[in-house]
């Protein structure tokens, strides 16, 4: 086995050809399986450069040695690869994540053969169509055939040759008893293939010149049963419909990423009907690009499938040809719609994965959004406590500020907290600003308690410029990501950058920074509010000769309001502040009203 020391001699032997690559951990086992169209280019490229992901980063310090194998094309490259990893299941290699069992058509291998649905394929003893993401069309597509072809569907037929009850009720052609000839029979399972395979068109117009046929004879009889078979398959090819039925023959793939595993949807069309739909996941374990996670998809639906269909619909060009496929990526009209509908596919699928996941653990949601969020943000590490902040005021009076705290995700409502802005006279946003994070982040340095990873100034750069000088004066502005909003969520600026970062509107990292901005107007304006009302209360009462704050504050804690005071009779006013007061009270608010 090679030592690292050697690896640089490796690279330098290696061919400028395609080919594939094994890497070799110290113990000899193979631990990544590549395929490259420049063997010597590819493979120098883990040992020169700085990779970002620390996956990949884990994986090359491991390789203890390098073995390749060349062949003439980029093609027999990648299906060599495929063959590789199925056989040595490489540990940092794209995982198949396979964990449904899926239903099949079997078609028996028998001298009259059944038809039927399985979840344990075998070969050997069936002829296999499948698998069926969607029961309910593999469900649909088995009665039709039921209702046309009428095979037989006893497990053993009857040793004494007689027709069972199927037969009686017309749901059987009684094989058992010689009333269909092996021929005629063989000619049905035919006709049930292309039926699976979507050429529903060829079984029509075969069904029609039998109908015809039937009738030249003058048996009407048996030519009604034909255009009954025919109603059925019309009826059931209408249903099945979802795009111009001249795209005929086409194979559709598509696919999605999220942070752990890329998803490739497939989809199969013929005369205008999908016939298959399948979506696989796989997990990237070491970044592959989208491309690569692609190819390693179509390789397993051909697996699955079968050959594909002459035309294929891809999201992107390939650099790789197929020998028998032509790839075309399309801009407009139905292929574009299937393709977008493949696309949607994928996503459900994994949507679905996600909401699977997080009934069994429910802060996994949290975390898969405040990564996506890090992500957006570019942040070092995950943020995990968030504190938004947020001005009010009214023409310049009563300045108030709010800030809304928000720990995995979800608000921390304990710790909430209102300020009264001190230092500031008028309207000054930018002051207030100042002021109202050095006070809270001052404070938190003096107690000790921790930092948030991440603050959210709910305005633009004159406010974020202003909570910034704040954080500097404290030596914590490498210590905390700050960030502004302004225009309504639309611009999301950093410190000394000129452009505004781009989130995805639709994306959950935006909807977190939505809400938790709701969440800060809300509870800002709601004690700016009682700020007003407060002050609007007691300047009422406040003109009144002999009526001090005290005597104000005491009379709207009983009575609740000045209207309230106003209505009372004196006496209940005096049982408060006293005879005196009361009258001065009363005789100040009935000339005032």
């Amino acid at each position: 086995m090679a030592t690292p020391d050697k690896i640089s001699l490796i690279l330098k032997s290696l061919p400028d050809k395609p080919g594939c690559y094994r890497f070799f951990d110290k113990d000899g086992t193979v631990i990544y399986v590549g395929k490259a169209k420049n063997l010597k280019r590819r493979v120098s490229s883990y040992f020169n450069k700085n990779h970002d992901s620390a996956k990949l980063r884990l994986m090359v310090s491991k390789i203890r040695d390098i073995h390749t194998v060349v062949v003439d094309t980029e093609w027999e490259a990648l299906l060599l690869e495929n063959s590789l990893i199925k056989q040595y299941k490489p540990r940092y290699n794209i995982l198949l994540k396979d964990d449904k069992s899926y239903p099949w058509i079997a078609i028996s291998k028998e001298k009259f053969p059944r038809i039927y649905p399985t979840r344990n394929p075998d070969r050997t003893k069936e002829e296999l169509f499948g698998p069926y993401a969607s029961v309910r069309y593999m469900n649909a597509l088995l009665a039709t055939i039921a209702d046309i072809f009428k095979l037989r569907t006893c497990r053993n037929m009857p040793r004494d040759n007689r027709a069972c009850l199927q037969y009686q009720m017309k749901r059987c052609t009684a094989p058992c008893e010689n009333r269909i000839s092996q021929e005629k029979y063989q000619e049905h399972v035919d006709l049930i293939r292309e039926i699976i395979k979507g050429h529903t068109s060829v079984v029509t117009k075969q069904l029609y010149n039998e109908m015809l046929e039937f009738a030249d004879k003058w048996e009407f009889e048996k030519a009604q049963e034909i255009k009954e078979k025919i109603a059925v398959l019309e009826a059931f090819k209408g249903k099945s419909v979802v795009v111009n039925p001249e795209i005929t023959q086409t194979d559709v793939f598509s696919v999605v990423e999220d942070e752990e595993s890329a998803y490739v949807n497939f989809l199969r069309v013929a005369e205008g009907a999908i016939i298959q739909a399948f979506t696989i996941e796989l997990a990237n374990k070491v970044d592959k690009n989208a491309e690569e996670l692609l190819w390693s998809g179509i390789l397993e639906m051909e697996e699955r499938f079968g050959k594909l269909n002459p035309q294929v619909l891809v999201p992107f060009p390939l650099e790789i040809e197929h020998p028998d496929v032509v790839f075309t990526v399309p801009q407009r009209g139905d292929k574009k719609k299937l393709l977008t509908l493949s696309e949607k596919n994928a996503k459900m699928f994994m949507l679905e994965k996600h909401k699977r996941q997080e009934l069994v653990n429910p802060e996994r949601r949290q975390q898969r959004v405040l990564g996506e969020l890090q992500k957006a943000l570019g942040m070092s590490n995950m943020p995990l406590h968030i504190e938004c902040f947020d001005n009010s005021n009214t023409q310049g009076e009563e300045p108030v500020a709010a800030m809304v705290c928000f720990k995995n995700g979800k608000p921390a409502k304990s710790e909430y907290r209102h300020y009264n802005i001190k230092t500031v006279v008028g309207p000054d946003d930018f002051a207030s600003m100042e002021e109202v994070i050095y006070r809270r982040y001052h404070r938190l340095i003096e107690e000790q308690k921790p930092l948030p990873d991440l603050v959210i100034i709910d305005g633009g750069k004159g406010q974020l410029h202003s909570a910034y000088n704040s954080l500097t004066a404290l030596h914590v502005e490498d210590k905390i990501m700050l960030i502004g909003i302004a225009k309504r969520l639309e611009d999301i600026f950093k410190v000394g950058d000129p452009l505004p970062l781009y989130i995805d509107k639709k994306s959950e990292a935006q909807k977190l920074l939505q809400r938790i901005r709701d969440e800060v107007h809300h509870f800002g304006i709601t004690h700016h509010r009682n700020r007003r009302s407060k002050k609007s209360l007691e300047s009422k009462l406040d003109g009144i000769p002999g009526i001090g704050k005290v005597l104000s504050q005491k009379l709207l804690r009983h009575f609740k309001s000045v209207k309230r005071i106003g209505e009372a009779a004196e006496d209940e006013i005096a049982a408060v502040i006293g005879a005196a007061k009361a009258k001065i009270v009363k005789e100040h608010l009935s000339q005032n009203q």
